[in-house]
């Protein structure tokens, strides 16, 4: 693409990901032109983001008002298609992610992908179609832009990928402890600002496990060759080990702006004085230790859908939505949250096909089956 100007479609622009997206079209005026925004219920910020960016399209969830002049309404799966968009950027949380960057992947798309519960429920459908329809995704994760950036210019394949964990709020916890935390204080990240569903599943280390599963279908390496590793201060975002015993690091503070930027300007980097630079001088250790599997068994469940396969990845993603909506909701305590993925992938009774109509009926029942063990049996 150049120099020249990069037309985006922003699914998701009033969440964390969307918010700091925008963030890197202010810094990069010249560069960037905003076509469609599409959010959810935050119809005050979206009117904000309308605003300053004047896209010609918009999407939401609200109740539908008549559009502004010269902007039109379109549904969000017609908006990831629009031919004059050069990017589109999945920030949508959840399930909701899966049939938009399904329609961009058809559509030919560049996509900057930071939904990761797409991939989990159906990364071989994702990553097939992108072959077949010359689509491009481009990993917003900080941890898979780290390893996307280790692997550049590389011609071997990796023996590991190593993915860095922070711990989250409650590393060294016990069990006993994690019955009495509080959504609050899940949502207190010591290192990260993110969105709520992806705070809490950091908190109980489902976010790494998804991630796991994610980097299986956007390296091709099969997930026996994926590590994780706890490393509290979040300096090293990912690392990638090599069949000679080298191992690559991409390393910087905790600031999502920056797998954002690299994905909007790839290949190229360009000075951003917003962003902040490592200061080694502050830098007093980096540490890093195993998971507790044990404590945290949501890494360990992840770890055993992504080994079964089929339909099983998003039966623990759409079971994990559900939990983690009841636990903000205050309906179940901490460690329910794994007790009912658990559960619910124990009842299942897979398909060891992936068609998408498979995936998503997997995901509907998982969604019904979690919400009635929850409910049915809340402690």
């Amino acid at each position: 693409m150049g120099d020249s100007v990069k037309h985006l479609a922003i699914l998701g622009s009033t969440g964390s990901i969307g918010r700091q997206t925008l963030d890197i079209v202010r810094t990069f005026p010249g560069r960037f032109e905003v076509l469609a925004l599409a959010a959810g219920n935050n119809l005050k910020l979206l009117d904000r983001q309308v605003e300053e960016f004047k896209p010609s399209v918009v999407s939401h969830l609200g109740k539908q008002a008549a559009p502004a002049q010269g902007i039109r309404y379109m549904q969000i799966d017609d908006i990831a298609c629009l031919e004059e968009v050069d990017i589109v950027v999945i920030a949508l949380s959840g399930d909701a992610g899966l049939k938009p960057t399904l329609a961009a992947i058809r559509a030919g798309k560049r996509i900057a992908l930071a939904n990761k519960e797409s991939l989990v429920a159906a990364g071989e459908i994702i990553t097939t179609d992108a072959k077949k329809y010359g689509a491009s995704i481009l990993p917003v994760d900080s941890e898979h832009s780290a390893i996307w950036q280790c692997l550049a210019g590389e011609t071997s394949q990796p023996e590991r990928l190593i993915l860095t964990a922070s711990g989250g709020p409650f590393l060294h916890f016990s069990a006993s402890q994690l019955n009495q935390v509080t959504p609050e204080q899940a949502l207190d990240h010591p290192s990260w600002k993110m969105g709520r569903k992806v705070t809490i599943d950091s908190a109980t280390l489902m976010n790494k496990g998804l991630e796991i599963i994610e980097a299986r279908w956007l390296f091709n390496i099969p997930a026996e060759k994926i590590t994780v590793i706890v490393h509290p201060q979040s300096i090293i975002h990912s690392m990638v080990e090599f069949a000679d015993g080298a191992i690559k690091a991409q390393l910087g503070y905790p600031d999502m702006r920056l797998p954002i930027q690299y994905a909007l300007l790839y290949p190229e980097r360009l000075s951003n004085p917003g962003l902040p630079g490592l200061d080694w001088s502050r830098i007093r250790e980096l540490t890093f230790e195993d998971p507790d599997y044990d404590t945290f068994p949501c890494l360990r469940l992840a770890m055993e859908a992504v080994e079964k396969g089929g339909t099983y990845p998003a039966v623990l993603s759409a079971s994990d939505e559900v939990a983690v909506d009841l636990f903000l909701d205050r309906r179940i305590g901490f460690n329910d949250i794994a007790r009912i993925i658990e559960l619910t992938l124990t009842e299942h009774e897979p398909s060891l096909t992936t068609r998408l109509e498979e995936v998503l009926r997997a995901a509907t029942w998982a969604r019904e089956t979690a919400r009635r063990i929850a409910l049915g049996d809340s402690r």
